[in-house]
């Protein structure tokens, strides 16, 4: 106990603290070697907003036009006996209405009046599929790009790989609303340091101190606050020096570094009230419409990986009255997803930003429960905007009813290395060595889909 208070009085002595100067070179000296590896080529994009419609969406519904789908309506086609999760019976159909747009020509539904607006930014992926047709497994590896829940998230890759450009805010901000517990494995850092996990905010409320909970100490002021976290991370500093690198110490020391500047640069970035009435009505109402409006926020001051989940469970989980529950869904995310890019392009940042909409899986063409649709892993539609990618163009085809890929098919694994290649990252060489072998995002597959490039 006296040796503690010896070094405690001696750190205070310094005149209220470390300091900015002498902390960053204590941060400096525990950072791991590898924390952040050199760009591999020279990259696209430097940011990711993810959108993610958590249940999965139907393909034909947005960006893959199936007219056969109503014509051969109330039948099942041998090229639709596919096994599915569930009982399926003939062909339900297509309401919605196809038409074409921008320069490009790109054709975008009805559904989607105002994203339609961008169509010659948008690059359509019509023939992404996964593996497995449950939810559970479907999201792991979208997300984390294995089925394992034991292994690192995409944006903890990316975080790992590039590190942050803001000490002040977490480089991977997953917006999620509600208390998704059984959703936090999507965006953990399993054996990466622990400064490289998603943080997780609340934001279907719109007050910071809300969304965030304790973002401000209540029983000490920020100067107190700094004396004991510059003493905590002396201390620290002194374990760290007896052991061989450990990154679970120095993830922790970085950890409490970024949680004490989020008490005032976190308070300013969440604050919605900050914006104008008018920049609020171009986004719209909505958690989704706030989740959209934090994103840009969130990048504009250096956030790496931010992740907008639509919902709290599967509300695009469709297996019943699809068509007509998918209307006010779609309505929900068409402006303000057209405002994001609009935003994005009017502040200078959508060369460099990468976004990237879809689901876990999609949904089959064949209905459930005479209305609804089940999930489908044969053949998805996801859609990717902004800096590196070809805008107004359709990559890939599924079949004449939208089931299953069929043309230039792109699995999970090659949406993955898409988007570490325009990050600058190769994909097979960002690895971190766990438990005797080398891990990696793309686990052992992955190609990069080099047509989509701009």
């Amino acid at each position: 106990m006296n040796s503690y208070l010896s070094r405690r009085d001696a750190i205070l002595s310094m005149g209220g603290g470390l300091g900015a100067t002498a902390l960053s070179s204590l941060l400096a000296s525990s950072a791991c070697a590898d924390d952040a590896i050199s760009i591999h080529h020279p990259p696209k994009v430097k940011r990711v907003i993810q959108l993610f419609m958590n249940g999965g969406t139907f393909q034909g519904d947005f960006f893959d036009p199936k007219p056969k789908l109503n014509e051969f309506a109330g039948q099942r086609p041998a090229e639709v006996t596919l096994r599915t999760e569930r009982k399926t019976g003939g062909l339900l159909e297509c309401p919605f209405k196809y038409s074409k747009h921008g320069e490009s020509g790109l054709e975008v539904s009805e559904l989607l009046p105002k994203l339609a607006g961008h169509a010659d930014e948008l690059c359509v992926l019509r023939s992404v599929y996964t593996e497995n047709p449950n939810h559970g497994p479907a999201l792991l590896l979208m997300n984390n790009g294995s089925i394992t829940p034991t292994v690192p998230s995409m944006g903890s890759w990316m975080l790992y790989g590039l590190g942050t450009e803001n000490e002040n805010l977490p480089g991977y901000v997953v917006l999620c609303p509600g208390r998704p517990v059984r959703f936090s494995i999507l965006w953990n850092s399993a054996f990466l340091p622990s400064e490289f996990q998603g943080s997780y905010v609340n934001h279907s409320k719109v007050d910071p101190e809300k969304m965030i909970p304790f973002l401000k100490g209540k029983r000490q002021t920020l100067e107190a606050q700094r004396q004991d976290l510059d003493l905590l991370a002396a201390l620290n500093q002194e374990h760290l020096e007896l052991r061989v690198k450990d990154p679970r110490l120095e993830g922790r020391i970085k950890n409490l570094e970024t949680a004490f500047r989020m008490q005032t640069e976190g308070s300013r970035a969440f604050d919605l009230s900050q914006e104008s009435e008018l920049t609020r009505t171009t986004y719209g109402e909505g958690h989704f419409a706030n989740g959209c409006l934090l994103a840009r926020r969130l990048v504009e001051r250096g956030v790496r990986f931010v992740q907008v989940y639509y919902g709290n469970g599967q509300p695009w989980d469709t297996h019943s009255n699809h068509n007509t529950a998918v209307k006010p869904l779609a309505k929900s995310i068409d402006q303000p997803m057209a405002a994001l890019i609009g935003d994005l392009k009017q502040r200078g940042l959508f060369e460099d930003t990468l976004i990237i909409w879809g689901g876990e899986f999609g949904r089959t063409p064949v209905s459930e429960n005479g209305n609804g649709r089940d999930h489908n892993h044969y053949g998805l539609t996801m859609m990717l905007a902004g800096g590196g990618v070809r805008g107004g163009m359709a990559y890939g085809a599924t079949d004449d009813f939208g089931f299953r890929a069929v043309e230039k098919r792109m699995h999970v694994n090659d949406v993955h290395a898409t988007v570490l290649h325009l990050l600058g990252i190769d994909h097979e060489r960002l690895t971190y060595r766990y438990a005797g072998r080398d891990f990696r995002l793309t686990d052992v597959g992955g190609s990069v889909a080099t047509d989509i490039l701009s």
